[in-house]
């Protein structure tokens, strides 16, 4: 036999080569994704020496690469249970990309099972089930190659050998290595023999390996008189052996005699300094592979459409939506590119999204903001829920964009009352429109809870107060508990409201306590009423008190319907949960009786609120008809508050639709402000903007001919009678004289600086002629464009040019800007409104007004934007003045302070907060069917 010195092959410097060029490719990456941070959760159970080295090792490593590494250490006496929930927030954590946990385990746990609470996505151990399955058939790819086994090939195809076609033998069968490598080499088409203890006559197989990897354990155990001259031999094993020259007293020996070994084959891994070094780079690279997976994973939305059957003529709404079968909400999440700890499950077809997806996506830049809004409302309805779904549905099932609708909770008074449901309409609708228009996932009725427990607070405050001492009031406030009196955190607020720099009970004087204990309230001064979420005329005007536990303390109050509870504003404003805390705590309820402000802190009661409103935070998300994604959030009563959709919703919309470079092109988020331009548009600009940050992109105005005909003239339309033939048959001139209207909602718009597409919703019986009249009055007003759309009876693809039109206006240029100064007096933001958006020659305060605006000012809340009350059905005060009445001064009557939602509201005429039931109410229609389905709703 022919001596030779086999080549070595240098696993320390191949290493050190796969860790720069991982290094060199997260750079890379980091220059075009600033935000990508690669992350290796390592978890640690006890404290063995052998364990604390490896895990040092791939810190380092980790370091060295630029990968963040998280060392979990866990106490050895830990749980099964406790040790799978670690893992199971490691899945969830959209930081870490990687999670391996430090064998070997203590002897009470069970490690297979572990392994397999492993996310298979984030297993860069390589050792999950999915992975090693898939490892193992040739038809599919792992998302992970073990790391020993993957850096054992590595070296070997280092050589240049072409493995195909060669004897291959495996000396060892274990999971971690010897099983794994015989896979592999089988994937490079060698021919592969793995060798066991239990192997006969295993000196003669191994004589026969082209190529021999050994992973037996036993030192030395391969002599090299077995090997086969010129084979490549890989040596996995790593042995402490007894060595007296050793400072140590050990040396490291592999499984193979390396001494004899490298006088028989070409090539051969040394130990240590062989496969050792390349675990570490090779679980590097599958962390660098593991973040780069879910960087791109997280820019991906691939939503995909539902189709739709259309059919003529359009059957009723509820009839619609029941033929369609909605997609699994979890799966229009993961479309959405939602982590499954980010959705909560409300049954099938609707789920709650948490607020730490804007954490995750704060890099993204917004998609672009649509505003839909309307002409001056009339009985025969503009159907602008309609259009904004159909323009959702024509952006993302027909001109493949990811659309977001972003639209308001209905109440349940008027789906029991006269309107019915607010899903859209036709084959523009949001389903199941019964669970869209009912309960949904419970937010009215936390925002019910949560308004009747101040109002309960209220009353019961005042009761204690006027029948205790200075001294029970405050020591009941402030109960002895322990040997000691103590202030709720809550209480400080109101201690630093008051001037009092004092933070124990016992350190106030009994004039300080006092102050403290007595809110003092009067009750004429009382804003916050209860409320329902039922149409009830008889709890207008409700007395309160007068049962003799009482004493006496009757007084006069009423009820309001749920949607316009101050609660619900404030919901709707909230940035983030901090906020909403904060803007619940600061409501006022009343005032003084020397005039100071009274707010729900005052009371206590702000963290108690804000826990009731803990889940109703969060955006719901359902589907239109066609699958696209519709988040459903909040409902604020468009006349006293601002009518538009949440903040929240429309900022999570917006960084699902964002993008995280400038080569993906942007989504669109198209949210619906309530009653015409004049009310919810300009409160959607000059509140909810103001309070968000978010600049709007473009304008959707929605008109019908038959509204547009109405402002113009026409006959009055009479409920029960047939529609009079101007509505029916072409009649321009009613037609041009009612374009005023749209006109003036058209300018209204530009003076914020947006461009404008008008969205004609066409009826079968408009003509070209009157498409038309509208396109070039439109035009002329300085909208953009002018389109006509029949998304009611087509779905989205009745809204496709819609939808083109509007692209085209969010690439033009803009000047957002606000109508007024906040900073200007109350007065002077009233009047700017009334002039500019509503034509008005002036306003008319009342004395009531007069006064309050003082106190307002006083109290310092002059700054706050304002939210005007007013009629919808007319730019003026009065519903009777139809298209740009003229000529008119407008009087405030009254003027009212949303303090936690912040704005301040003018009353201008009757503002009706609790609806009646009509004489045939809705709920007639309204029922299940034998298969309990409901039917009857709209």
């Amino acid at each position: 036999m022919t001596t030779q010195n086999a080549a070595v092959i240098d696993g320390k410097a191949y290493a050190a080569s796969v860790r720069e060029k991982v290094k060199a490719d997260i750079a890379a990456l980091k220059i075009k994704y600033p935000h990508y941070a690669p992350h290796l959760a390592v978890v640690q159970v006890g404290a063995r020496e052998d364990s604390s080295v490896y895990v040092r090792m791939k810190n380092r490593a980790a370091q060295e690469a630029g990968i963040q590494f998280t060392h979990l250490k866990l106490p050895e006496t830990i749980t099964q249970s406790e040790l799978l929930r670690k893992v199971k927030e490691l899945n969830d954590d959209y930081r870490v990309h990687g999670i391996l946990v430090q064998m070997p385990l203590p002897a009470h746990l069970d490690e297979a099972e572990v392994v397999e609470a492993i996310d298979y996505q984030k297993d860069v151990d390589g050792f999950h089930a999915v992975n090693i399955g898939n490892m193992a058939k040739k038809a599919a790819v792992p998302l992970f190659l073990p790391c020993t086994p993957k850096g054992a090939i590595a070296l070997l195809k280092s050589t240049g050998i072409d493995i195909s076609g060669k004897n291959a033998v495996v000396v060892g069968r274990s999971d971690i290595v010897g099983a794994p490598v015989a896979t592999l080499l089988t994937a490079e088409n060698a021919t592969v023999t793995v060798c066991h203890s239990r192997t006969k006559d295993i000196a003669a197989v191994i004589g026969t390996a082209d190529i021999l990897v050994v992973a037996i354990g036993k030192p030395e155990f391969v002599k090299g008189s077995w090997i086969k001259p010129g084979a490549i031999v890989i040596d996995v094993g790593t042995n402490a052996i007894p060595d007296a020259t050793r400072k140590s007293g050990t040396r490291l020996v592999g499984d193979v005699e390396y001494s004899e070994a490298v006088k028989v084959a070409s090539a051969i891994t040394p130990v240590p300094g062989g496969v050792g070094p390349m675990t570490v780079a090779m679980l590097m690279e599958n962390t660098r592979v593991s973040s780069e997976r879910w960087l791109y994973k997280s820019e991906q939305r691939q939503i995909k459409p539902l189709p739709l059957t259309l059919q003529t003529p359009v059957p009723k709404d509820i009839e619609i939506a029941k033929s369609q079968t909605p997609k699994p909400i979890g799966e229009l999440c993961q479309e959405l590119g939602l982590g499954g700890s980010e959705y909560e499950l409300y049954g099938n077809t609707k789920a709650k999204i948490g607020l730490d997806v804007l954490k995750r996506l704060e890099h993204r830049k917004d998609g672009r903001y649509i505003v839909v809004t309307g002409i001056t409302p009339t009985p025969l309805g503009e159907g602008k829920s309609t259009t904004t779904i159909g323009l959702v549905q024509a952006l993302g099932a027909h001109l493949n964009k990811v659309a977001f609708a972003c639209v308001r909770q209905p109440s349940q008074g008027p789906t029991f009352g006269i309107k019915g449901g607010a899903a859209g309409g036709g084959y523009s609708q949001v389903i199941p429109m019964d669970e869209f228009n009912l309960h949904l996932t419970g937010d009215l009725h936390a925002v019910t809870a949560a308004n009747n427990l101040l109002a309960a607070a209220i009353d019961a405050r005042m009761f204690h107060e006027n029948t205790q001492s200075d001294k029970a009031l405050f020591n009941r406030l402030c109960p002895t508990q322990k040997g000691a009196q103590k202030f709720a955190p809550v209480m400080l607020k109101r201690l630093q409201k008051l001037g009092i720099n004092k933070t124990e009970p016992s350190e106030l004087t009994d004039e300080e306590k006092a102050r403290f204990a007595r809110l003092d309230i009067d009750p004429a001064t009382i804003t916050w009423q209860r409320v329902m979420d039922t149409n009830d005329r008889f709890l207008r005007k409700i007395t309160v008190g007068q049962s003799p536990t009482e004493k006496g303390q009757a007084r006069e109050t009423g009820f309001d319907i749920t949607v316009a509870s101050e609660i619900m504003a404030v919901l709707a404003l909230a940035t983030d949960l901090q906020d909403m805390r904060q803007r619940l705590g600061n409501m006022v309820v009343a005032s003084s009786k020397s005039g100071e402000p009274i707010t729900a802190d005052d009371i206590g009661i702000g963290g108690a609120l804000t826990v009731l409103m803990k889940d109703a935070i969060k955006p719901n998300i359902m589907q239109t008809l066609e699958g696209t994604p519709v988040l459903v959030h909040a409902g604020p009563f468009a006349n006293i508050a601002h009518g538009n959709s949440s903040v929240l919703a429309d900022k999570i919309a917006l960084k699902l639709a964002g993008t995280s470079s400038d080569e993906m092109e942007p989504g669109y988020v198209v949210t619906e402000a309530g009653f015409g331009a004049d009310m919810g548009m300009e409160k959607f600009f000059d509140i909810k903007c103001r309070v968000s940050g978010l600049v709007p992109d473009a304008v959707v105005i929605v008109a019908t001919v038959r509204a547009l005909k109405m402002h113009g003239g026409a006959p009055e339309v009479v409920a029960g009678k047939p529609l009079p033939d101007a509505y029916t048959e072409e009649n321009l001139e009613f037609l041009e004289k009612g374009c005023a209207n749209l006109a003036k909602h058209i300018q209204n718009a530009k003076k914020f600086g947006m461009p404008v597409v008008v969205a004609v919703n066409r009826f079968t019986s408009d003509t070209d002629a009157e498409m038309d009249v509208v396109r070039k009055a439109s035009l002329a007003a300085g909208a953009d464009d002018a389109v006509a759309c029949d998304h009611w009876a087509r779905g989205g693809l009745g809204a496709v040019d819609l939808g083109k039109s509007v692209i085209a206006a969010c690439n033009k240029e803009k000047e957002f800007k606000f109508l007024y100064d906040v900073n200007q007096s109350i007065e002077a933001k009233i009047e700017i409104i009334c002039k500019e958006i509503y034509g008005a020659n002036g306003v008319e305060l009342s004395d009531l007004t007069k006064e309050k605006i003082a106190t307002y000012t006083k109290q310092g809340f002059g700054h706050l934007p304002i939210c005007m009350a007013k009629t919808q059905y007319s730019f003026s005060h009065d519903p009777a003045l139809k298209g740009v009445p003229t000529g008119f001064t407008v009087p405030i009557r009254d003027i009212r302070a949303s303090v936690g939602a912040g704005f301040l509201y003018p009353l201008v005429g009757s503002m009706q907060t609790m609806p009646g039931l009509p004489t045939r109410p809705c709920f007639f229609d309204v029922d299940l069917d034998e298969a309990g389905q409901v039917t009857g709703l709209f």
